[in-house]
């Protein structure tokens, strides 16, 4: 089955074309990395597929329906890329992760919510900080509380921007482990990442945008040698990455 298909998908934004001529298929099961360079179009890409943004042409199916009103959303759990998990109104990390129970036409999030949310940071590892407030988590840890509220709603299909971008160390191993456990258990990836780093054995396929349309698709290219290297933090871009360094010419894979 696939879970997602795009088309001569092209993407907008303002008079700058940001995608064009983009086609992907996600199969049920699949962990896919969505790399490339720094404006190259991933986050667009993934902003389109979740009906964030609109679309100029192409079209878009999730679970084999076309993206609109009737598209299956509640099927489908999306992190952001960095973002922090306050709003100006003071909640816990359980309240934060129980605003993904809501949705079309719910106003509240049912009675096993709170069961629920703490399970979801339970997952990952924030199980005993489910009733402080956000407000005294770190960046990582604020990180992790919208991955919980992403998984409370036990999505088929999980889509990521750069869930691991400027977090720490701890932030980035629970990440890598409640990702894994997921995939095993059958969810479908979706995930934009700068690096592979931890995620190398788990991912599938890599999906390498440039300059707005699809450059490689297929088997992960692989990292700099010296991104293996002991105590390598993969949260930034790297621009000494050659081609060379890849080992396919055409995917220049230079953040």
């Amino acid at each position: 089955m696939n879970v997602l298909e795009v088309r001569d998908l092209r993407v907008d934004l303002g008079a700058h074309t940001v995608l064009h001529d983009v086609d992907l298929t996600v199969r049920a099961g699949e962990a896919v990395a969505v790399l490339g360079a720094n404006g190259s179009g991933k986050s667009t890409l993934v902003r389109a597929v979740t009906g964030l943004i609109p679309v100029h042409s192409g079209t878009i199916e999730l679970f084999g329906t076309p993206l609109g009103p009737n598209a299956p959303m509640h099927r489908v759990g999306y992190v952001p890329q960095r973002v922090s998990a306050t709003s100006g109104v003071v909640a816990t990390a359980v309240e934060v992760v129980q605003s993904g129970l809501l949705g079309k036409g719910r106003l509240r999030p049912g009675r096993d919510a709170t069961r629920k949310a703490v399970e979801a940071l339970e997952s990952v590892g924030l199980g005993a900080a489910a009733h402080r407030p956000v407000t005294e988590l770190s960046g990582g840890q604020q990180q992790r509380v919208l991955i919980a509220r992403a998984l409370v709603r036990e999505p088929e299909l999980l889509v990521l921007d750069e869930p691991v971008a400027g977090v720490d160390l701890p932030s980035q191993e629970a990440f890598a482990r409640t990702l894994t456990r997921l995939v095993r258990a059958g969810t479908t990836v979706v995930v934009v990442l700068h690096e592979l780093g931890d995620l190398a054995a788990l991912v599938q396929r890599a999906v390498v945008l440039r300059g707005g349309h699809v450059a490689h698709d297929g088997a992960p290219p692989p990292a700099h040698r010296h991104h293996a290297a002991p105590g390598h933090v993969h949260v930034h871009p790297h621009d000494d990455v050659t081609a060379q360094d890849v080992g396919a010419p055409a995917l220049e894979l230079e953040p």
